[in-house]
């Protein structure tokens, strides 16, 4: 078993965790009612940061924009700013921390307490019980948006044991009949679709999309064919599904809570990997941070 399956399957324990422990300091930081925030990460971290965006401004919290880090983006007279990064030492988050004007609160979400992103904010959401040494980041981000979930008002109580349950389950998934993975998501589900289809680029070094669930059939969906997997995370049209399975693919159709079917997208991209003789823990070109001289 690698290091990402282990940490995959660790994720009902450390969600529990969070809930017990950790669900407060992060309701402080991360409703803010009636403030304007932006929100801003990285790779996974950018993802997770328009899932966290489309949820705290539809449970009604204020207006919230996300941004990559990486990429020039519009100032709006902000309140707040939260930038997200499990290694804290991300060298586009810390450059866009330092463009933040002066007396924005300056939130950090991270993994690693003395980091130079956690050094520079005004305050820090530490989860660095869900950090991870695998390159190929799994507990992290579905531990963030756990406590976002509930810090919004949501009741995800029940969620670590339907983890646990799906986790123990077999995959159900001949990995060997598939080229082609897609991922499709609407609302909050989007970034979580962005964020599966990512893992099995980076770990497995396959093909893998992502688009807005309604969006597949505007061009995308004149590359479906029966080599192709389009997994739908949250909201399934069932009009769409056909359009889908009329070209010969097969549609996974989540019926259980988008999180925990991301952990189960996040085993598929192990599997994957492991059928390829690839190592999920360490992808080729990447690294656990990117730092920058």
């Amino acid at each position: 078993m690698t290091l990402t399956s282990r940490e995959i399957t660790s994720q009902p324990a450390i969600w529990r965790e969070a809930l017990a422990g950790h669900s407060e300091r992060a309701t402080a930081l991360l409703t803010l009612p009636g403030s304007r925030i932006l929100v801003l990460g990285c790779g996974t971290s950018a993802f997770v940061a328009e899932s966290f965006a489309a949820l705290r401004e539809s449970a009604g919290f204020g207006e919230t924009d996300a941004a990559y880090a990486s990429e020039p983006w519009p100032w709006r007279n902000y309140d707040a700013v939260i930038v997200l990064s499990r290694s804290g030492t991300t060298t586009e988050a810390i450059d866009a921390l330092d463009r933040v004007p002066a007396g924005v609160r300056t939130i950090v979400v991270t993994g690693v307490a003395d980091s130079p992103l956690a050094d520079r904010a005004d305050d820090v959401l530490l989860l660095d019980f869900a950090d991870e040494e695998s390159v190929v980041q799994t507990r992290f981000p579905t531990t963030f948006l756990l406590l976002a979930r509930a810090a919004f008002g949501e009741d995800v109580s029940a969620l670590p044991d339907e983890a646990e349950k799906a986790l123990g389950r077999p995959l159900d998934i001949d990995v060997a009949a598939f080229s082609h993975f897609v991922y499709l998501g609407s609302g909050w589900t989007y970034g979580l679709a962005q964020e599966a289809a990512l893992k099995i680029r980076e770990a497995a070094q396959a093909w893998a999309e992502s688009y807005p669930l309604l969006d597949y059939r505007h061009g995308p969906l004149a590359v479906a064919d029966s080599r192709s997997l389009v997994w739908i995370i949250g909201r399934v049209e069932r009009s769409l599904v056909a359009d889908i399975e009329s070209t010969g693919a097969t549609v996974v159709s989540g019926v259980g809570d988008p999180l925990v079917e991301l952990a189960d997208a996040q085993r598929l991209a192990v599997a994957i990997a492991e059928l390829r003789g690839l190592d999920p823990d360490s992808p080729r070109n990447l690294t656990r941070s990117i730092v920058l001289s």
